[in-house]
């Protein structure tokens, strides 16, 4: 008798700016890139930024954090096709950058 093989999909990777390529199990999403409100904020716009998010389709900029260790960077990604375009560590997304709400600019 032949053994079948298994249908396994391939495992997702994703290019780390410290650990290099890993395994996406390796990471968590922590959400969107955002500009904090200012410390004078009122109460309900610090509630938006806390509990809200935009759930933008298309190309999005989001906090991801390599467990292992604790490493926190910027990955480019399209939600619509789940490609991830690019990461970066956040001194390069944030140099010179006036980031907006949402997925923002460059």
């Amino acid at each position: 008798m032949v053994p079948r093989l298994l249908d396994i999909s391939p495992v997702k990777i994703i290019d780390c700016p410290l650990n290099g390529p890993r395994n996406a199990q390796e990471f968590v999403c922590g959400g969107e890139v955002r500009q904090e409100p200012s410390q004078d904020a009122a109460i309900d716009k610090w509630a938006d930024f806390v509990f809200l998010e935009n759930n933008l389709q298309g190309i999005v900029h989001e906090w991801w954090c390599h467990v292992a260790t604790s490493y926190w960077f910027i990955v480019t990604r399209n939600t619509a096709t789940e490609e991830i375009i690019a990461t970066r560590r956040p001194d390069e997304f944030f140099a010179g950058s006036k980031q907006t709400d949402g997925a923002g600019s460059e």
